[in-house]
């Protein structure tokens, strides 16, 4: 690890190099220098993300547009470049590393402990988008090819039903009907964005709370962090995610489907917060789809926890052997929720 950590511009010498954080994708360390000084360094999963070069280009051009904008180190996530330049280093055995100025006096949550704390991360995911409303979108490269093509993952959903290779077709026929009941209107984001009427936009594409630094004090937003999937999207995706996440009432997996609810309040809460910090950046009809954005983004990822489990399980980690079918069918149960509230969803959205 020393020896990768050298190829980077560090203020003074790593004296440690301790694991940090909660994520599963890449491996995350938190160094220590003598300066001192600290940094996160991170090796980034190149079989989850299949070109890291394309990824790295990314995110150097996200930032360093960000950091234009607010200079504030705490504010942006800040790359050290290797001595000679690059955003990242590749080692003998093909692993791709990166460094990022350590953001001190800052919290991230995994659910909100409060009403306030989902508001904030609506403000800086709006922040966010609207810092980079005036970002090329298309100069982006797309590291997940089809990431939110809705209609694509059905399609997957009906390969892996067809082809049923475990055997598990016969006990979801329920979950089958849900979803193929929804498909047709499942690709309306997409034919608007193909008919040119929704611009396409920097998109972060896992607006979770968690992907949301606070500061520690005031529990304000400091910056927005795990850039991987930044690419070219839909602010109404954007937005879906965090209220599919953030606004149930239960978590993903819950198995007790009575608790699966949306919350209004908590998802007008984060109306006011996004719409605050980037509404007047958005068009008439992005505002108009934001409610649809939740509804076919939950979809979405229910289709995707049904596919993986037709499919044996490959993409998601599971703990248990129904694990996706009960991330699937909390997801579904969203989704119905939301279906019986879509005028008050509607409503909330000020025109």
């Amino acid at each position: 690890m020393h020896e990768i950590l050298s190829r980077f511009r560090l203020e003074g010498t790593p004296v440690s190099a301790e694991p940090y954080g909660s994520g599963h994708i890449n491996i995350t360390r938190l160094v220590c220098t003598d300066a001192p000084h600290r940094y996160i360094l991170q090796r980034v999963n190149r079989h989850i993300f299949r070109d890291v070069p394309a990824l790295m280009e990314n995110i150097h051009a996200v930032t360093r547009h960000l950091a234009a904008k607010d200079p504030d180190p705490r504010h942006v996530l800040t790359l050290v470049l290797t001595h000679e330049g690059a955003p990242y280093a590749m080692d003998a055995e093909g692993e791709y590393w990166r460094v990022y100025e350590y953001v001190g006096g800052g919290i991230c949550l995994n659910r909100a402990e409060t009403t306030d704390d989902f508001y904030q991360s609506a403000v800086a995911f709006g922040h966010f988008q609207m810092q980079l409303a005036d970002f090329p979108a298309r100069t982006l490269h797309e590291t997940i090819a089809r990431f939110h093509d809705t209609p694509a993952r059905f399609e997957a959903l009906h390969a892996a039903a067809d082809a049923d290779v475990v055997g598990r077709r016969a006990g979801v026929a329920e979950e089958l009907a849900f979803a193929y009941a929804r498909e047709a209107g499942a690709g309306e984001l997409m034919r608007l964005l193909r008919a040119g009427r929704l611009p396409l936009r920097v998109t972060h594409n896992d607006t979770k709370l968690n992907n949301v630094i606070l500061d520690e004090v005031t529990r304000t937003p400091l910056c927005v962090i795990d850039l991987d999937t930044v690419m070219p999207g839909l602010v109404a995706n954007d937005f879906g995610d965090s209220i599919r996440f953030g606004a149930s009432t239960a978590l993903e997996d819950e198995k007790d489907l009575s608790c699966v609810r949306l919350s209004l309040p908590l998802y007008e809460t984060y109306v006011r917060g996004f719409l605050g910090a980037c509404g007047d950046h958005l068009t008439p009809l992005e505002r108009e789809t934001l409610p649809l954005g939740a509804k076919l983004i939950t979809l979405e990822n229910g289709v995707r926890f049904l596919t993986d489990y037709l499919d044996g399980d490959h993409y998601y980690a599971v703990h248990r052997p129904e694990h996706n079918l009960d991330r699937c069918r909390t997801q579904f149960q969203l989704v119905a929720d939301m279906e019986t509230h879509w005028a008050e969803m509607n409503a909330a959205i000020p025109k």
